[in-house]
Order: structure tokens, then C-alpha cells, then sequence
């Protein structure tokens, strides 16, 4: 293991979602994921939302010599999932569309491992999330429209970094079927 990476583990998890989580202060939240709703400034010509502004908000931290912004668009529907990483943190923002977003808290010696979230943002909600080291993350795009995510991570991108697992691993066995409540 390399200097500032973290032990992964792959958790058993029953199928399902996890905890949902439906507040930025919630208790059921993965050790160390963060989130923050944004202000959004709507007029007569659309609306304004400001993502990042270095040194603030939840990317505080992030070295500017190493941050790196990024935007994804996504077709209705997709499933992209999961991936972690053990070396860098991310910050999602889904600026369009609504994702739901699935984490997993891979970390061997973490308090909550094995702890699954769920997620719902977008345009109708806006909210930015904290993605530490070592949780696997993943979305879906709900609805009918595309979505788009603008996201910063602490470095820049490095595929020796980068860990995936298929969308269905049967250790974690996050349920992306619509729930039909």
C-alpha cells in the first residue's frame, strides 16, 4: 500500500438500497461523505448555480495544483457503477437530470464498512457530495431527460488510482430496479 491510499475490502450486503438518504445532516451517513445543498438563482432567463470556488464549500482542501474539474453526460437510463478510488476524493454535482447515486463504503478499517447510500440529486435537487478515498460510487440516471455531473477530484486523474466493480457485484447487491413506492 502507498503512502496516503487506503485497505479496501468487498462487503456482503443484502440486496437493496442502502440507506436513503434524504438530508445533508443525516445520521446514516458514510464516515467522511459530505454533503451541501447549492443556492440556485432562477429569473426570468433560467437560473444561475455556482459549483466551485477554490478554497471553499466542500473541496476546501483540494490542492489547486492537483484539482482537476470534470463534466459527464449521460444518456436516460445508464447505470455507471462503481468505481473507488485509494488515493483521491471526489465531488459530485449533478448540474442536470436526476441521478441517483449509490455509495459503499469499501474501507477495511472504516467504522461504517460495508454501509451502502443512496442519493437522489439533480436539477430538482441540488446538492454536492463528498466522495472520500475508498467509497464506491456509482450512479443512475433517472427519468426521461439526460443528465450532465461536474465533478472535481483532490488530483488529477490517474488510472493506476482507479478501481472498478461491476454495477451487480453480488457483495454489495445494490438493487438500480425502480422501487414503484
Amino acid at each position: 500500500m502507498r503512502k496516503g491510499e487506503v485497505e479496501i475490502a468487498l462487503p456482503q450486503c443484502e440486496k437493496g438500497l442502502g440507506k436513503v438518504i434524504t438530508a445533508v445532516t443525516s445520521a446514516d451517513l458514510i464516515e467522511g461523505v459530505r454533503i451541501e445543498p447549492l443556492q440556485l438563482w432562477p429569473d426570468d432567463r433560467g437560473y444561475f448555480l455556482e459549483i466551485f470556488r477554490l478554497g471553499r464549500g466542500l473541496p476546501a482542501e483540494f490542492p489547486c495544483e492537483t484539482t482537476q474539474v470534470s463534466a459527464a453526460y449521460n444518456y436516460p437510463g445508464i447505470v455507471k457503477a462503481f468505481h473507488y478510488h485509494l488515493q483521491q476524493a471526489d465531488c459530485f454535482t449533478p448540474v442536470m437530470g436526476l441521478y441517483q447515486i449509490a455509495l459503499v463504503d469499501l474501507r477495511k478499517d472504516s467504522h461504517t464498512f460495508g454501509l451502502r447510500n443512496t442519493i437522489y440529486a439533480g436539477a430538482v435537487r441540488p446538492w454536492q457530495i463528498l466522495i472520500p478515498r475508498g467509497v464506491g460510487h456509482g450512479y443512475k440516471i433517472l427519468g426521461t431527460e439526460p443528465g450532465v455531473l461536474v465533478y472535481a477530484t483532490d488530483r488529477h486523474y490517474n488510472a493506476d488510482d482507479e478501481g472498478r466493480l461491476p454495477y451487480d457485484h453480488p457483495g454489495i447487491n445494490y438493487d438500480w430496479e425502480t422501487q414503484h413506492k
